[in-house]
């Protein structure tokens, strides 16, 4: 186990070794969910004024559906790291040094909920200086850090499997997009529930973006149901977990098939 652990220790250093070579790759994976918050959140700050919305800024509304969508896009992407690593012959040579495929997968999946999380605290950060109010403080910004984390780690577990399947960068590409803005749009991201057509409604109660949305608005709105959090945490728990099997089986797969 302290094996399997140190591995996937020094999997994640490579990649952290990676992103201080290039930190503006931060600032860049940012741009967008700072034009949707901020330009956006302006734009249609009156927005709140419909009957259906339980809040006065449209900005605080709007913050925790942004969180969840970056962690949503960005992990989406995960999988081109493997994508490069296989076109340049790394992850071949990393089949025959003695680290499992778990390691591999484990280390990744680690890099990637730590830039999450950054992603996560950045945005939060801004929604708080334009305005945004947390009333659920500290216990409220962990459980949307949670929910946020577990989706991201469901995300970038099905993008690194679809990545060891396909190996090809504009069939991921397509895929990705294929999943995750659906999902977005089918969800309370942007307006209440209340405010949604009814087939959208009905969709976004088997949508996992939507759990991690609601548990993320309820939480830091200092509302929160915590019987619904608990049993949508867990339910998003269930997705990161059965998504990250699914990766560690296709590289199962990518391993028996060179």
């Amino acid at each position: 186990m302290s094996f399997a652990v140190s591995s996937a220790g020094h999997v994640s250093a490579r990649y952290l070794r990676a992103f201080a070579r290039q930190p503006y790759y931060l600032a860049v994976t940012l741009v967008q969910p700072v034009i949707w918050l901020l330009l956006f959140g302006h734009v249609f700050e009156r927005v709140v004024q419909l009957p259906g919305f339980s809040t006065a800024s449209y900005i605080g509304f709007l913050a925790p559906g942004i969180v969840v969508m970056t962690a949503l896009f960005s992990n989406g992407w995960s999988g081109m790291a493997y994508v490069t690593d296989i076109d340049r012959g790394v992850l071949d040579r990393f089949l025959v040094a003695p680290v499992r495929g778990g390691s591999l997968i484990g280390g990744q999946l680690a890099y990637a909920g730590l830039l999450t999380l950054l992603q996560s605290l950045i945005i939060l950060g801004l929604g708080w200086i334009s305005g945004a109010s947390f009333a659920g403080a500290g216990p409220g910004i962990l459980a949307c850090l949670l929910a946020t984390l577990l989706l991201g780690t469901a995300f970038a577990s099905y993008s690194n499997a679809l990545a060891l399947l396909l190996r090809k960068q504009e069939t991921l590409i397509a895929m990705v997009n294929f999943l995750v803005l659906p999902l977005t749009f089918l969800s309370v991201t942007f307006m209440p529930s209340a405010l949604l057509p009814g087939w959208i409604r009905t969709l976004s109660a088997y949508n996992p973006v939507d759990w991690a949305v609601q548990v993320s608005r309820q939480c830091l709105s200092g509302t929160a149901d915590w019987g619904y959090v608990s049993l949508h945490l867990a339910l998003l728990a269930l997705l990161a977990a059965a998504c990250a099997y699914l990766s560690t089986r296709a590289f199962g797969a990518y391993r028996r098939a060179i």
